[in-house]
């Protein structure tokens, strides 16, 4: 406690002091900020004029004593409500989002103080549902503020006195900056690494998301692979050997190989022990995915802009729209071998495919071109290249491809070639 000064302003306590006990929410004069000491000194409602030390973070200075009573008219539904933490590792974020950065893990029993409800993006169960909750802006005791979901934390009334925290299991809290690591980042399977390292990109896989998700969110660790789709419920997150550790009450481990591999061992339903890998992804999956549509973009457009028509004697005319539309006429030498006899050659072309290593010597690169006028739809594969002249195509098979990778051409290759002619005008776009 300080002696009296002159006052400075006005502001509202944002946690509550336990000696004295006064109530976060209430409006107090100020008379000292010192930057040096990190504190507010502050009026207390003693009616003797007695002066206390506020740590900055825990104090919100108004200014005038009007505007201090209304921030904490505004602050009055807040002021008295605080969490628990019960989950070990709950993140708190700098935004309202489960994909924002973490700023802060809580320990189980930690206690922090709700500011007020924001609007945000709420996590997703195992199920796919939303995970019931809200997003709240929150202040741990030594002054971190961010956004915490409200799924795993427990919220309580408090007055005055003191805030006391669950007890937690016997083991030390131990700052690890290894899992650290591991919970501020978003693991791919090894295939979605080999993908980007290629640059050979699928976008309907990388779309599906697969990954393992630690959950430090819902207290449920999750891994979705094509293959796996499994949940574990867990209690905490412990070491268990060198960059290795257990999820609580579960079968599921794992342990990093180095800083962007991680290895995951579970049991099976049949009881045997599996490990996959995951890789942490250098760029986000939606970044990815933005700049793969970009570059088939800018490919298609450079066909596009040879044309946009190119025309053939023997195999027809081909008019391409600016959305990637074709129409394809006069091509009665490809049916039925290539193109089936209920076409009328409306379709779409997406760049999705790239070629091999041997291939890409001799042409540009490869599409999927859709014909849409067929039940099914019918996909028909091709490799292209440019000139001068116009746009020259070789048919691929389908066992040609591998992934998304054009591997091998027909024994007996179908090269069709186009010249440009731009006295037809393009497909307008729908």
């Amino acid at each position: 406690m300080t002696s009296s000064c002159s006052r400075m302003g006005w502001g509202i306590l944002l946690w509550s002091t336990e000696d004295p006990p006064i109530s976060s929410g209430t409006v107090l004069p100020v008379y000292i900020r010192s930057n040096i000491d990190h504190v507010w000194v502050v009026g207390i409602p003693d009616g003797k004029n007695t002066k206390i030390e506020v740590p900055l973070s825990l104090f919100e200075f108004s200014g005038s004593k009007r505007k201090a009573i209304k921030r904490a008219e505004e602050f009055s539904k807040y002021a008295h409500i605080y969490a628990e933490n019960m989950q070990d590792g709950l993140p708190i974020r700098d935004g309202p989002d489960n994909g924002s950065r973490r700023v802060y893990r809580l320990r189980p029993g930690e206690i922090i103080k709700v500011l007020e409800l924001v609007e945000g993006n709420p996590p997703i169960s195992t199920t796919g549902d939303p995970l019931p909750g809200d997003w709240f802006l929150v202040l741990t005791n030594d002054g971190v503020r961010g956004f915490c979901f409200s799924y795993r934390l427990k919220m309580f009334d408090h007055y005055e006195g003191p805030l006391i925290a669950s007890p937690v299991s016997g083991r030390d809290e131990v700052y690890d900056p290894d899992l650290d690591m591991i919970l501020s980042r978003t693991w791919s399977p090894e295939s979605y690494h080999l993908m980007v390292s290629s640059r050979r990109i699928n976008v309907t896989e990388l779309e599906k998301n697969y990954r393992f998700d630690p959950g430090q969110d819902s207290g449920t660790a999750r891994i979705f692979t094509p293959e796996v789709e499994m949940n574990f419920p867990y209690e905490s997150i412990v070491p268990d050997g060198e960059r290795a550790w257990r999820f609580e009450g579960t079968n599921l481990q794992m342990n990093l190989r180095t800083n962007t591999t991680l290895a995951v061992q579970y049991q099976d339903n049949a009881g045997a022990r599996r490990t996959l890998l995951f890789s942490a992804l250098t760029a986000d999956i939606d970044d990815i995915i933005m700049q793969e549509n970009s570059r088939r973009e800018t490919q298609f457009m450079t066909i596009y802009n040879q044309g946009p028509v190119f025309t053939s004697n023997n195999y027809g005319t081909i008019s391409l729209s600016e959305s990637g539309n074709i129409v394809w006429m006069n091509f009665e030498l490809l049916i039925p071998h290539l193109i089936p006899s209920e076409s009328s050659g409306r379709g779409l072309i997406n760049m999705d495919l790239f070629v091999s290593g041997v291939l890409a010597e001799q042409y540009t690169g490869a599409f999927t071109l859709r014909l849409t006028d067929v039940t099914p739809n019918k996909n028909l594969y091709f490799m292209y290249t440019l000139d001068n002249m116009g746009l020259r195509l070789e048919s691929v098979p389908e066992f040609g491809i591998e992934d998304v990778t054009v591997a091998r051409r027909s024994s007996t290759p179908m090269v069709l070639y186009f010249f440009r002619d731009q006295t037809m005008l393009p497909v307008p776009s729908p």
